[in-house]
């Protein structure tokens, strides 16, 4: 099989659907083979890092910080190459990529991969953005899935969920698992990877959260959660890595500052716990995997995610999940025992610090060995991605 991804930008920062596509390309069956097409700008020094073959047609904006959006090259270079290809995976919506699959793909099958953007939580939190979509959606994007082969869905959620974004709704639907892949072997390599990003917390314990620092995320409600859990909890750290596109930091740690001392109402001296929540920024390779070692368990209180790889990067690496009920496997998590699963609110961010401190030694290696049966059972992405790009092969046969 011959397969073509295309993404509007395969940036590290980006999140989850370029880790997606990195992993597809990784673990496709033997003798398949990928490219991938992207609007990125072509000297965009993370493409460099990418060892599969990457055509970059730039942008109309070259230059510009926002991400690429749309390319004049794109719709000529598809008709030039629609025939080197038995199927085209579109990752993500609301860019030019989708039309120009859906205009230029000839007889080449295609199938899309929403990646959770069609999510309603979006049309609840940006009421006016959405009213704009209407437009697009009417004269290409619902098109654009009406046409598709397949639209993917991550899980039975996802899928339910993608049809109350829009009153227009009619596609093809499959769902396809996601996952990961497990980290390195060579633990004491990744743990000296991470604490050289993070020396001082070397010999602590810390909770870690990994992904964007966005209100999407629910970071607020862990940073006062966190706050005042500290205050009587003075052996845990927390972690808050990963890029800060908003420049939200600041303002984050104003709440450590004043959180603490606000609920006191003066019953007590409230410290400054600020010391103990750490920035170290986006964690790649080594240092991303070292994270997950060195941590007790992984906490992330979204009030929307779609699959959340870094939920399952976790369960590979062993480690427990606290999760928010808002991301789509919170179902897996709480039947599969391997962590703990509370609403997306101040309260339920509360209960999930409140209760991994009273967890016993014997309670958290347990749910440390039923992250790892999660994983593997459901998770990884050496077994998934066969499945999903089998999406093509009776295509292939019919033509």
């Amino acid at each position: 099989m011959r397969i073509l991804h295309i993404v509007g930008t395969i940036s590290p920062a980006a999140g989850g659907p370029t880790e997606v596509i990195r992993m597809l390309v990784r673990y496709a069956p033997p003798g398949d083979s990928a490219e991938l097409v992207t609007l990125d700008d072509p000297d965009a020094p993370f493409l460099a890092e990418l060892d599969f073959p990457v055509r970059a047609l730039g942008s109309s904006k070259p230059g510009s910080k926002k991400m690429a959006w749309y390319s004049p090259k794109l719709i000529p270079w598809l008709k030039e190459n629609r025939h080197r290809f038995d199927g085209i995976i579109v990752h993500g919506l609301w860019e030019f990529t989708g039309l120009a699959v859906s205009l230029a793909h000839g007889r080449t099958p295609y199938v899309v991969f929403p990646h959770g953007m069609l999510d309603p939580y979006f049309k609840r939190r940006h009421p006016a953005k959405h009213l704009k979509k209407w437009l697009y959606w009417l004269l290409a994007e619902y098109w654009t899935l009406r046409r598709a082969t397949r639209v993917l869905f991550t899980t039975e959620t996802e899928r339910t969920l993608a049809a109350h974004s829009f009153w227009l709704h009619r596609w093809n639907p499959l769902v396809v698992a996601l996952g990961t892949e497990p980290p390195p072997t060579d633990t004491p390599r990744l743990l000296a990877a991470f604490y050289e990003r993070c020396p001082e917390l070397e010999g602590k314990r810390f909770l870690l959260f990994l992904g964007r620092i966005d209100p999407k995320k629910g970071c607020d409600i862990l940073m006062r959660a966190f706050s005042l859990m500290a205050v009587f909890h003075q052996e845990i750290d927390l972690v808050m890595a990963g890029p800060d596109p908003k420049n939200w930091r600041a303002e984050l740690e104003s709440i450590l500052n004043t959180f603490p001392k606000t609920v006191a109402s003066g019953n007590f001296g409230a410290p400054n716990v600020s010391h103990r929540v750490h920035w170290p920024g986006m964690l790649q390779g080594d240092a991303k995997w070292g994270a997950f070692a060195a941590c007790e368990a992984f906490i992330l209180t979204s009030h929307q995610e779609n699959f959340g790889i870094a939920v399952v990067e976790a369960l590979a690496s062993g480690r427990p999940v606290l999760i928010s009920d808002q991301i789509n496997i919170a179902s897996d998590v709480r039947d599969d025992g391997c962590g703990l699963v509370q609403p997306d609110t101040y309260d339920g961010a509360l209960s999930l610090i409140k209760w991994w401190l009273g967890c016993s030694p014997d309670q958290r290696a347990e749910m440390e060995q039923r992250a790892l049966t999660t994983f593997a059972r459901r998770y990884d992405m050496h077994k998934n991605a066969a499945t999903i790009l089998g999406v093509f092969d009776n295509l292939k046969e019919a033509r």
